[in-house]
């Protein structure tokens, strides 16, 4: 018999933890701002966060079956991936736009690389930005029972007035999961608390989005105040990223010096997307990005071996 060990793909946790419960806590943690999109937004929206979750479900399981590999849908990164994708989806979309990114998501981003651990992106924001390319208009379109008009972060860029309020409160247009700020606060308590994350990265991200959004504006000639720089904090998908899908173990850096660089380049890409881009938001396309780049990241932030040929840290 072999002495070797097998050892699976990363994430590789130096716990008890198992993938399972880590997974299952983010849906917990998840559970409150989709629960407030299904409380503003009304029925439509826990429809389409049921469609999304069962067409990610139903890829991997499918797929996996006719590849003859080990079914891994009790691992709950398929429910993840379909949580977050619904979050990030406007609720006047068809019910067919949740397919098309489901399929995308876990097909194309996580299967087709390997699955959990090997997928070099986030498979949700993938879906994501896959469905606003091919899908534009309906991906743009905010306007519902609730709501109709401009996101406020759409009339921030008109330089109009907002109510910021509304914004902390949810009271708002936005995608399903986006709106309220207390309800993703309250999630990524859970996620905090649980010891799932930490605030290297959102903590990076955040601030370094605050500075350069200032700096930004400053040098574009927008009026700065701190009803702007709120609006921003509280507007579109920033919180949400930065504690649900930047902090993902797979497509984050796993060195703690990678995770704070990492963190200040998703707030300067977020802050140029939003500042000079043609869009009022740029969460998705910052973490994206961010995500290609770790892999760098990691090539110059991994520790120095220590020994003969190494050197000391």
């Amino acid at each position: 018999m072999s002495d070797l060990r097998n050892v699976s793909s990363n994430p590789h946790i130096r716990a008890k933890d198992t993938t399972s419960r880590i997974m299952l806590t983010v849906v917990i943690a998840l559970l409150l701002p989709a629960f407030f999109g299904i409380y503003n937004f009304g029925f439509r929206a826990l429809v389409l966060i049921l469609i999304s979750i069962a067409t990610c479900v139903l890829t991997e399981y499918i797929y996996e079956k006719l590849m003859k590999k080990p079914i891994t849908i009790g691992d709950f990164s398929a429910v993840v991936t379909g949580l977050l994708l619904a979050l990030n989806l406007p609720v006047s979309v068809p019910f067919w736009i949740p397919v098309v990114g489901g399929v995308f998501a876990i097909l194309v981003v996580k299967m087709l690389f390997g699955g959990l651990g090997q997928n070099f992106m986030n498979p949700a924001l993938a879906g994501r930005c896959f469905l606003l390319i091919s899908f534009t208009s309906l991906m743009t379109n905010f306007n519902c029972d609730a709501y109709t008009g401009a996101t406020p972060l759409a009339s921030l860029k008109a330089g109009e007035s907002v109510n910021v309020l509304n914004m902390i409160l949810g009271r708002t247009a936005g995608t399903i999961g986006e709106t309220s700020v207390i309800a993703i606060v309250l999630g990524a308590c859970v996620l905090i608390v649980a010891g799932v994350i930490d605030l290297r990265v959102p903590g990076s991200y955040i601030a370094s989005f605050a500075i350069f959004v200032l700096l930004f504006a400053a040098l574009s000639g927008i009026a700065i105040s701190p009803a702007y720089l709120s609006a921003q904090l509280a507007g579109g998908g920033l919180m949400l990223g930065a504690f649900f899908m930047a902090t993902d173990y797979v497509t984050r850096p796993v060195t703690k010096k990678g995770q704070y660089i990492y963190g200040v380049i998703l707030g300067f890409l977020t802050a140029i997307f939003r500042i000079f881009g043609a869009s009022a938001e740029g969460v998705s396309y910052a973490i994206i990005l961010g995500n290609l780049l770790v892999p760098l990241i990691e090539r110059y932030t991994m520790p120095k071996a220590f020994g003969k040929g190494g050197e000391r840290s």
